[in-house]
């Protein structure tokens, strides 16, 4: 082992890691930020340095034969150089456009000499339905020209170009600054060198290079957004041009430790989509290609003195390593738009259970079962809600998983019981990693059935990981995949039961001794593809044969709830994910936020980050505001690493355990809005958190803010990021007032407010013409809500009017996709509050019914003159109830002037009814 790679370990989990007859003791110290040395820059990758010193107009291809075959465009694209013999053949590119505004590109060799890998299992089925048949192909002025719904398609001959228009008005392009390169398969030169070296590291590169590289460009952009998983603002700032020098954004699934604020590096996950947006257009381009991928956002050069303003524009330069060329590139024209159009491509959201969308308890490691007990006792002690208690590798007999440590954990069922006794659940965590042990059954299975990943030899490749020596399982291959999957059995996971979940760490994969903490790229996997190809889905493919674990154990029809930390496009249609090993620090709470939206902006809405930050000891008030702004993340987490002081959220004391504890409560009476915007997910893909512009697009100053967020359309939330704030700087979008959600305080849309702020709360506020439904009453978890009754708050806007919705399941089955829930609009106006049906009538053959009763009714924003009557007259059933005026209780200590509250109107959620009030 080479000095560097222990110097890695010792940045890791404490552990004992044999290697034969050596134990080597890995030591934690978890203070050293991540040595970005150990991870390629650009300048030490071929294929990323060559093409960043491409000149503008490179690109030497050039257009023929174009025809029409099985209603796509077929050409072939030709190189200027092809009159020397060693460049090789020709490329054949496919272009075909679908429904909704896709259009598709794709571009291979006319003679391979090794089939390119194309990304299996990301593309969803339903999407070949939705082809377009292309019937007519006009050819005029050295272009071919495909006309479409709403758009068109230019194929420029000579140089090749394509551009996608609406009518005169260009909206993308590729090879516009002619920098599309493509390295063709050929035979090895005599002499040639194809190894790549990095560190104590060779990469034989047996197929030579193979590096794709292409600029794709957004016209009237003012900015791009995307490429996550990066520790940045969320606008993808300029990396090259108008001397700007930096490290392009670099797509590399990589195990990075106490990751660094603002580093363009990438994190454990990667989703090649951008967006990009301005005032009048969104668009989008999606490249699927799992393999290493860099990213230049190219600097707008100054424009001449006297020369004519160009169009907004942003260009960017796409370079991987290997791989296909298939691109995807999305017309909008708004960003609902283009968020439904790439996850038409790559699949919407998973729809969770109702428990995975409440707060979850994790530490690495709850030591033991009386552990286990004590902090579930805790939580009930202190008056804190919460759902799920998770377990790290702790729990394990050695590393192994799927097993127990027969000493901390010797009665698994026993304990996971009496915890489900309260409704709540446990998660228990599962890596790829499998430790090399010929009295551990999973290895033995997997060894002598073939189903590791291969080194360059052909050998079962060995890499180091948490058990010590250990092989990858070949996820690629779906007979491994599901194989896995049998593995999640109760007969074979002894000790599990059905309250008990996974979760997916180190799949990027981690491998300590390896360049960069993963595997070789040379490494093989099922079908002769090399790890360099599949690199970053192999995370993704192992969280989805855990998830089809999950689906398969037992004869419960239960949604599967599996987090992963690495992932891919497309991971939305299989689980959560989080953002992985933070530090407790003010900067990571508050880049937490354009993390979590950038997810959301590439399809990945179930997502979430280390409440308190994973490394380090947040104090008091830094623990605080992070659990005040996690309530409102998709995913709500407190995690901690072993080496931290223990931090259950009753250990710091007043006034901080009573504000902790609000947080809580806050985050379990929304859990029904959060649950409602779960299904537009699951329905259309839209994020739960969105940026201020997917809902005001035209509005140009919400561009780059990223310190605040829309949770759905209707709630709009500013974290508190600085110690002993005593104010925050908050934009009010639209031209409509938003109330805060303590206090019932309005402030109109259109400006930036200094908004005072104590400890008790961050900024929060709803949206005037909203409706949202919680669930007020204060349970041990969301289990126990289940037949609470729902209070409905109403903030009216201008014209008195509100509108808002509810969606209810079981909350755990996959019976909703079969008719099993209730969909309700309530509508405000005229004076009348009223619930109807969105429910489709044909909408299925289950039923879902629930008898739980509206309590409570709160009006916002009505004027003092208003508050005059207080009758209210049920119209379902002809009974009148009385209305409490203004000042009203909102939450916890806080009153409301100008409000009504309706009490106990004595009418069910799922009917249709209407209140007027009088």
């Amino acid at each position: 082992m080479e000095v560097g790679d222990m110097d890695r370990w010792r940045q890791k989990k404490n552990g004992f890691l044999a290697l034969g007859l050596v134990l080597l003791v890995v030591a934690v110290t978890g203070a050293h930020a991540w040595k970005k040395d150990e991870f390629k820059r650009c300048d030490q990758t071929i294929f990323c340095r060559e093409y960043r010193n491409l000149d503008i107009g490179s690109s030497k291809w050039y257009v023929s034969d174009v025809n029409l075959t099985n209603g796509k465009v077929r050409a072939r694209l030709v190189n200027e150089d092809d009159g020397e013999a060693e460049h090789g053949g020709s490329l054949i590119l496919h272009l075909s456009a679908y429904q909704d505004g896709i259009v598709r590109v794709k571009v291979k060799e006319a003679d391979q000499k090794k089939k390119r890998f194309e990304v299996p299992d990301v593309i969803v089925k339903e999407l070949e339905e939705k082809r377009l048949w292309i019937q007519r192909l006009i050819e005029k002025d050295g272009a071919s020209m495909v006309v479409l719904s709403g758009h068109e398609v230019v194929l420029l001959h000579k140089p090749f170009q394509l551009y996608v228009r609406n009518g005169k008005e260009t909206l993308l392009s590729l090879n516009a600054k002619g920098l599309f390169h493509f390295e063709r398969q050929r035979e090895k030169r005599e002499g040639e060198n194809w190894d790549d070296t990095f560190r104590s590291h060779t990469d034989t590169r047996p197929h030579g290079p193979q590096s794709i590289g292409f600029d794709v460009s957004f016209y009237g952009a003012d900015f791009v957004y995307g490429l996550p998983e990066r520790a940045t603002g969320l606008t993808l700032k300029p990396t090259k041009g108008a001397e700007i020098v930096s490290e392009p954004y670099r797509l590399f699934n990589s195990d990075i430790f106490e990751y660094i604020y603002e580093s363009p590096f990438g994190l454990y996950g990667a989703v090649p989509v951008m967006q990009s947006h301005g005032e009048k257009r969104t668009t989008g381009f999606f490249w699927l290609n799992a393999a290493e991928m860099v990213v230049d956002v190219l600097a707008k050069e100054k424009a001449e003195e006297g020369a004519a303003e160009e169009v907004s524009r942003v260009d960017t330069h796409w370079m991987a390593e290997s791989g296909a060329f298939d691109a995807f590139f999305f017309i909008g024209p708004g960003p609902k738009d283009v968020i439904r159009q790439y996850t038409s491509v790559t699949g919407k959201s998973i729809m969770p259970q109702f428990f995975a969308t409440a707060y979850h308890q994790c530490r690495w490691n709850y030591k033991d079962e009386a552990d286990v007990f004590q902090v579930d006792a805790g939580f009930d002690e202190y008056d804190m809600p919460y759902d799920v208690l998770w377990l790290d590798i702790e729990h394990t007999d050695g590393k192994k998983y799927f097993t127990w440590d027969p000493v901390l954990f010797p009665n698994p069922k026993e304990m996971q019981d009496k915890i489900a006794a309260k409704g709540r659940k446990m998660v228990t965590i599962i890596d790829p990693h499998i430790k090399r042990d010929n009295n551990y059954y999973i290895h033995k299975e997997a060894q002598s059935k073939g189903y590791y990943i291969k080194n360059k030899h052909g050998a079962d490749f060995d890499g180091w990981c948490w058990p010590g020596s250990s092989s990858y399982l070949d996820m690629l291959n779906p007979e491994v995949r599901s194989w896995w999957a049998d593995k999640f059995s109760y007969s074979s996971y002894q000790g599990s039961t059905p309250n008990l979940y996974i979760w997916n760490d180190m799949n990027e994969p981690s491998v300590f001794n390896g360049p960069e903490a993963t595997m070789e790229r040379d490494n093989i996997h099922y079908g002769g593809v090399e790890h360099r190809d599949v690199h970053n889905a192999y995370g993704y493919y192992f969280h989805m044969a855990s998830v089809e674990g999950l689906m398969k154990r037992g004869e419960n029809n239960d949604r599967p709830f599996v987090l992963s930390r690495s992932f891919f496009a497309g991971t939305q249609k299989v689980g959560a994910i989080w953002t992985g090993d933070n530090n407790a620090d003010w900067d990571h709470l508050r880049v937490s936020v354009p993390m979590l939206l950038t997810l959301g902006l590439t399809g990945i809405t179930f997502a979430g980050a280390d409440v308190g930050g994973f490394f380090g000891n947040p104090d008091a008030e830094l623990l605080t505001r992070w659990y005040q702004l996690g309530a409102y993340y998709p995913f709500y987490r407190g995690h901690a690493h072993l080496d931290t002081k223990r931090r259950e959220p009753w250990l710091f004391g007043e006034p901080y355990t009573s504000l902790i504890r609000e947080s809580l409560h806050t985050r379990y009476a929304l859990l029904p809005y959060f649950y409602t915007l779960f299904r537009e997910a699951n329905v259309n893909g839209l994020p739960l958190m969105r940026p201020l512009w997917m809902e005001y697009p035209s509005d140009k100053h919400s561009f780059a803010i990223d310190d605040e967020f829309l949770l759905g359309k209707d709630i709009l939330v500013h974290g508190v990021y600085s110690e002993k704030a005593v104010s925050e700087e908050v934009y009010f979008p639209g031209s409509q007032p938003w109330f805060d959600v303590r206090t019932g305080a309005s402030y109109s849309g259109g400006q930036t407010v200094q908004v005072p702020v104590t400890l008790d709360s961050i900024p929060v506020y709803q949206r005037a013409g909203s409706i949202i439904p919680r669930k007020d009453r204060f349970r041990r978890s969301s289990f126990q809500m289940e037949n609470d009754p729902y209070t409905l708050v109403i903030a009216l806007n201008g014209t008195y009017e509100a509108r808002g919705e509810l969606y209810i399941d079981d909350g755990k089955s996959f019976d909703f996709e079969k008719g099993a829930y209730i969909h309700r609009l309530f509508t405000f106006a005229d004076g009348r509050l009223t619930s109807t049906n969105l429910a489709p009538g044909n909408k299925g053959t289950k039923e879902f019914t629930t008898s739980c009763l509206v309590e409570r009714i709160i009006l916002l924003g009505l004027k003092s003159k208003d508050l005059s009557s207080h009758r209210v007259l049920v119209e379902s059933s002809g009974t009148q109830v009385s209305a409490e005026i203004g000042p009203s209780l909102l939450r916890k200590g806080y009153h409301q002037t100008n409000s009504l509250v309706v009490r106990m109107p004595k009418v069910r959620i799922s009917d249709d009814w209407s209140i007027k009030v009088l």
